[in-house]
């Protein structure tokens, strides 16, 4: 197996690189660490930041000169999140300040939507116009009528500005395209989510199973750190995954398994477990109801039944189970991050949670920890106005178990040949790209025809800013005050983002642009500090510490109040299920009308001369976000197109040749992509980064590079549970030439 410095080389490939030039970029000097920063003949500043690459927001220090130019973000030691080092993802977010082709003011559309013309306005004008459009909406249509899509660090600002407006229509695209069913699969079981960053104890695990989860390529950073140093002490790792990841290079066991089958190599598991006694009685008999209801339910799903549909050899399933089992408690079945697939992924991480429970892991070391998070307080301010209606109106009695609004469920209700309930008239869109992260686009563009209003926040011209009726200019995480972080993680910490950088251009924070909004609305009681930096001292004090005080160390560290990280020996644990255990039968799951215990579905398989197409994460890049990024698009410029070496001799492709994508519902990719012959990837499947083949001619650098894996997603497999969108059920064939047929094998 491959040691801790082989696998974290990938992992943090480029995170020493400082530009010490006079520009943005220039000659580079390779440091690694805050010491070295301090070694430079040149007088450095710097201001504390928490990351907005990507969700795991690791805390850091923005290093810049004296006359103000950025130089370098190295990782905050202090920081749980990142242990003083960051990804190439964090070290390369200077490159969102320096980009040339960021939004730089606000603009209006002069002409119809699809056509991308717009003028300059000045800030007054454009919250003048969205103002004014939001009360005649909810004048004629009732606040509800408005939905608000947002992701990152502005959610805060903006979901208090809907919630104060009336509308609780608010969605977070995470949560149905990504990670919705982990979340309710973990509630109903444990009566608790897995977070983010998940509470997963990687550092003292013996045993760590990815089923679908690339780390090491996702770039979770603490869990890169966290499975390097188990790898320095020997932990088994078993991936499941019909590609050759990073991970399964770093593996004791690969199980190519069949796209689509895992619910049925899980089941063969628990059988395994159940039916050999390896099973943590002790542990199941106190804190689990429905055993003998899932004993029953396994009996018949032996390694042998699933060799027939995972293609997985019945040795490698019991050898695989075993392992698991001699590690017990300390071993973790991981949960995943995006884990929207099939349509069953709810039942899917269900299994995935019964199987932890069988092992004893979760609330045991070396399994899942209990969090702990800091309560700052919140600004005084008046209550919330009932909402007349929520999304769930729309449509009543879908997705009956979604504990948050459902993003493609909003994009139907404006949809007016849905019939829904009550019509969504009106977008509000923060810091997410509709178009590239929700599939299905020609429903996505259906409903925008739709609407009264479309209003984008963002730092770039991405596709759905050029459908946007007015663009609101947010300035980059390293030139604002943010919210505090307060993750949990194992010690309660919260972490200060503060500007290194006056806002380039006529951009500006979030914060700014939600209240400067509220007080056209006349909701300014709902934001009662004018600058952000006031109501961060005013929390801050009251936790007693001070803006000044975080200005200078950045993250600050509490100890828990009990020395209750895992389970004491015997403890007495009331669990927030319905029975107060961890339910291995859902009873809430039946109750909805659902299967209690997780079943295998057979899935539609490719015709002849397509492929299931598989999607990732690289580790230089964010979905989309980073596609354009100066400093990692050197990193990866374009995506491209893994294929085996024996579809590839029967199609005669070459490595490095050039084609496009056909789906199966006959849609081509807009730009080609170039080939890959690799035996990492299993002949009935090819697989591509996601991220890429950018249709916004604004963004320079991305622009037509690689192809996009959410443009050949069209069909959608919906979790009837609770709404998640399955991707994974599209299939590819290869076109050489688009003025041409496709290619006939």
């Amino acid at each position: 197996m491959a040691n801790r410095r082989q696998f974290i080389k990938l992992s943090f490939m480029g995170a020493g690189v400082l530009a010490v030039s006079s520009g943005a970029y220039g000659a580079i000097k390779l440091l690694s660490s805050p010491e070295e920063v301090k070694k430079l003949k040149v007088d450095l500043i710097r201001t504390p930041t928490y990351c907005e690459v990507c969700f795991w927001k690791c805390a850091g220090w923005v290093y810049k000169t004296s006359d103000g130019k950025i130089w370098k973000i190295v990782g905050n030691d202090e920081d749980q999140h990142c242990n003083g080092r960051f990804c190439p993802r964090g070290t390369g977010g200077v490159g969102m300040y320096y980009d040339e082709d960021r939004l730089k003011t606000p603009m209006i559309r002069v002409k119809e939507r699809g056509k991308q013309v717009f003028r300059e306005a000045s800030w007054d004008e454009a919250l003048d116009l969205v103002a004014g459009k939001m009360k005649e909406i909810s004048s004629k249509y009732g606040a509800e009528s408005l939905a608000l899509y947002t992701h990152g660090s502005g959610s805060t600002y903006f979901t208090n500005l809907f919630k104060a407006f009336g509308s609780s229509n608010i969605a977070e695209p995470s949560y149905a395209q990504c990670r919705g069913p982990r979340d309710e699969a973990f509630l109903a079981t444990f009566g608790e989510e897995v977070y983010s960053p998940e509470i997963t104890d990687i550092r003292d695990t013996k045993c760590l199973v990815l089923i679908g989860s690339h780390i090491g390529e996702n770039m979770h950073n603490g869990q890169i750190q966290e499975m390097s140093d188990a790898i320095d002490k020997g932990v088994t790792i078993i991936t499941v995954d019909p590609r050759f990841s990073t991970a399964a290079g770093k593996s004791r066991f690969w199980l190519p398994i069949k796209p689509s089958t895992d619910i049925a190599l899980l089941l063969a598991w628990m059988h395994e477990i159940i039916y050999n006694d390896y099973y943590d009685k002790k542990y199941v008999e106190k804190y689990c109801s429905g055993f003998d209801k899932l004993k029953e339910h396994v009996r018949d799903f032996t390694p042998e039944w699933a060799y027939g549909i995972t293609t997985i050899k019945p040795d490698l399933i019991r050898k695989t189970a075993k392992e698991m089992a001699d590690a017990s408690p300390a071993v973790i079945v991981h949960p995943g991050r995006h884990v929207t697939w099939y349509g069953d992924d709810t039942q899917r991480i269900r299994a995935i949670a019964i199987l932890n429970a069988l092992l004893g892991s979760w609330g045991r070391r070396g399994g899942f920890y209990r969090p702990a998070k800091y309560d700052v307080p919140s600004a005084k301010i008046p209550k919330y106005p009932d909402p007349k209606k929520t999304w769930m109106d729309a449509f009543p009695g879908k997705f009956p178990i979604a504990s948050s609004p459902v993003s493609n469920a909003i994009i139907d209700a404006s949809i007016p040949e849905n019939k829904p309930g009550f019509l969504i008239r009106g977008w509000f869109i923060n810091g997410t790209n509709l178009i590239s992260s929700i599939p299905d686009q020609a429903n996505t563009l259906k409903a925008i025809q739709n609407l009264d209003l479309i209003v984008s926040v963002d730092t770039m011209p991405m596709e759905i800013t050029g459908w946007a009726d007015v663009i609101l200019p947010e300035c980059t995480y390293l030139e604002r005050y943010d919210m505090l972080r307060v993750s949990p993680h194992r010690k309660p910490a919260i972490a200060l983002r503060m500007p290194a950088a006056e806002p380039k251009n006529n951009t500006r924070s979030g914060y700014n642009i939600a209240r400067g909004l509220a007080v056209k609305l006349g909701l300014e009681a709902f934001f009662p500090f004018e600058k952000q930096e006031e109501l961060l001292d005013w929390q801050l004090k009251q936790t007693g510490s001070s803006l000044e005080e975080m200005v200078r160390i950045g993250v600050k560290t509490f100890g828990r109040e009990a020395d209750d990280l895992y389970f004491s020996e015997n403890e007495n644990v009331t669990f927030s299920t319905d029975s107060g255990k961890i339910e291995l039968y859902s009873k809430s799951f039946e109750q909805a009308g659902f299967d209690p215990l997780p079943k295998y579905v057979a899935h539609e398989e490719p015709s002849d001369g397509y492929y299931r197409l598989i999607y990732g994460r690289a580790p230089m890049h964010t979905f989309g976000r980073t596609s354009n990024n100066p400093n990692l698009t050197d990193l990866m410029h374009e995506n491209t197109v893994w294929v085996n070496p024996k579809v590839s001799k029967v199609w005669g492709l070459l490595a490095g040749q050039y084609i496009w994508l056909k789906n199966q519902d006959g849609v081509i990719s807009n730009f080609k992509i170039k080939v890959r012959i690799t035996e990492r990837i299993r002949w009935d499947s090819v697989y591509m980064v996601h991220g890429f083949g950018h249709s916004q001619k604004q963004m320079k650098r991305c622009f037509g590079k690689g192809a996009s894996d959410t443009q050949m997603i069209t069909k959608v497999m919906t979790d009837p549970l609770m709404g998640g969108t399955g991707m994974r059920g599209n299939f590819v064939t290869f076109v050489t030439n688009k003025s041409e047929q496709e290619v006939v094998s």
